[in-house]
């Protein structure tokens, strides 16, 4: 069993980390940690018309944590807020419910389905998906502040 949880694939997907780093100019930013691992990732984002233009992402997690973080990575350019929450509940359901993968440019998410039979894992494997929502989330009330001003 631990076998699929450790596929080649997703171990694949874990040394390889599109737009690892940090933005020189962020709109919105944040980090999650995870209290039961230790588990840190912190986003960075612009956006475009509501869309995420620029993406980095410092990412220090487990394996499993850093396999979901390279599927946001490949994936995040051009989503939006709905897309990016949407995707991060439908991958908790996923994990805490047994539910279908996610659907859309965040179907990748589905090799990380195994991760359901243990628990302990589930905090992590969110982190960067929780991270990216809030990001994006920010840089929204920034833009909508600084054109209110």
């Amino acid at each position: 069993m631990i076998d699929d949880l450790y596929s080649a694939k997703l171990l694949k997907l874990a040394a390889n980390l599109p737009h690892a780093g940090r933005l020189a100019d962020p709109q919105g930013s944040s980090e999650k940690v995870s209290k039961l691992c230790g588990s840190r990732v912190v986003v960075d984002v612009a956006l475009d018309d509501g869309r995420v233009s620029a993406f980095a992402q410092d990412v220090k997690a487990c394996a499993l944590g850093q396999a979901s973080a390279s599927i946001l990575g490949t994936h995040v350019l051009g989503a939006d807020l709905a897309e990016i929450e949407m995707a991060r509940d439908q991958f908790r359901a996923m994990l805490k419910q047994g539910a279908p993968a996610p659907s859309g440019r965040f179907a990748d998410l589905s090799m990380l389905a195994p991760v359901k039979d243990y628990p302990a894992r589930h905090a992590s494997t969110l982190l960067a998906f929780e991270a990216a929502a809030d990001a994006v989330r920010r840089a929204m009330e920034r833009t909508s502040r600084a054109g209110a001003a």
